[in-house]
Order: structure tokens, then C-alpha cells, then sequence
């Protein structure tokens, strides 16, 4: 089908003019495709992660050594999906580190130093993707499309908004049944 506008025009999830490299936290869902079980099952009310999982596990944990102003926060990986809170802190700039630059509407130069949360997260999944589809090759399978394309974000404002989504991701594990991931 040829690209129409009118029918394939993707409306953002994303707040307009919002700077997702601010520091904060942020509570993400990335989804696998057609919500296939890559990462391994539930049972007994707890997550057993087959390698992808523990792939995906991995390389959740390695982000923080990879982005300088990422700091590790609750997480829980799933048979077709994850959960997490990334917490973004400020960060100084100093005189190692590489300083991206944007041009604005105004074709400014500006500098951006921290990552935004979709760099993060690209990462994560393309790092992931790859690992997982070496994994398949390995075994002589064909692995197809890792994740879903986009992912949800919910920037968390208080510390209530906090303790309910950690508390949903810690929990999320007992209660797949009622899981509107689950299929």
C-alpha cells in the first residue's frame, strides 16, 4: 500500500514542547510484537526469564552504565513485555564529556548533554533486538520482529504516582491473569 497521509498519519503519545532529557522519572512499557511471549512465563505468581529474558534483564541493568544520568529504578520483565522507571538526574558537563548540539526553529546551536528518555529506550531495544536475534540464529531459528514499534511513557509527578506504579510493577508478576498484556 503507498504511503497515504490522511491514513497513516501517526498521532505523537509524546507532550508537545516536553524535554524528556529533564531530569525526573519515568515510568516506561515497552511491548513485544503482536504481543508474542519472548521473555519467558509466569508460574507460581513469579517471572521465569528464558535467555531472551535474561537478555532483556541484562541489558536493563547495563543501561545505567551506559548513560551517564540514568539511575536504576524498578523494573519487571514479562513474557511479551517490560516495565520500568527510569529516573533521569542532572547531570554537569564536564571536560570528557561529549556534548550533543540541536539546531532549534531558529537555527540556533544549542547543547544537549543528557540522552532523552526515546534515545534510552531506542537503545535498550536495539541492543536487546540484537542480542536476542543472535541468540535465534544460533539455534537455526528465525526470530522476526523483537518489539512493538514505540513504546508508552508516563512521566510519574509526585510521590504517590511513584509508590502506585512501583507497586504495579513489583505486583505485576501475581496478577498476569488480569493483565491486559496478557493473551
Amino acid at each position: 500500500m503507498k504511503y497515504n497521509p490522511l491514513i497513516h498519519h501517526r498521532r505523537s503519545i509524546r507532550l508537545k514542547d516536553y524535554d524528556y532529557s529533564k531530569a525526573g522519572a519515568y515510568f516506561i512499557t515497552i511491548c513485544c510484537e503482536d504481543r508474542i511471549h519472548r521473555f519467558g512465563k509466569i508460574s507460581g505468581n513469579e517471572m521465569i526469564l528464558n535467555q531472551s529474558g535474561t537478555i532483556a534483564y541484562n541489558e536493563w541493568i547495563n543501561l545505567a552504565g551506559r548513560f551517564p544520568n540514568f539511575e536504576l529504578d524498578v523494573f519487571q520483565i514479562m513474557p511479551n513485555h517490560m516495565h520500568g522507571i527510569i529516573v533521569l538526574s542532572d547531570i554537569t558537563v564536564g571536560a570528557t564529556l561529549a556534548v550533543a548540539q540541536e539546531e532549534d526553529a531558529l537555527n540556533r546551536v544549542t547543547a544537549r548533554v543528557a540522552p532523552t528518555i526515546s534515545e534510552i529506550v531506542g537503545a535498550y531495544k536495539s541492543i536487546v533486538s540484537n542480542a536476542c536475534l543472535q541468540l535465534f540464529k544460533s539455534h537455526d531459528k528465525t526470530m522476526g520482529k523483537l518489539w512493538q514499534r514505540n513504546y508508552y511513557e508516563h512521566i510519574i509527578r509526585d510521590e504517590r504516582a511513584y509508590n502506585n506504579i512501583s507497586n504495579y510493577i513489583i505486583n505485576n508478576p501475581a496478577k498476569w491473569d488480569e493483565d491486559k498484556f496478557h493473551l
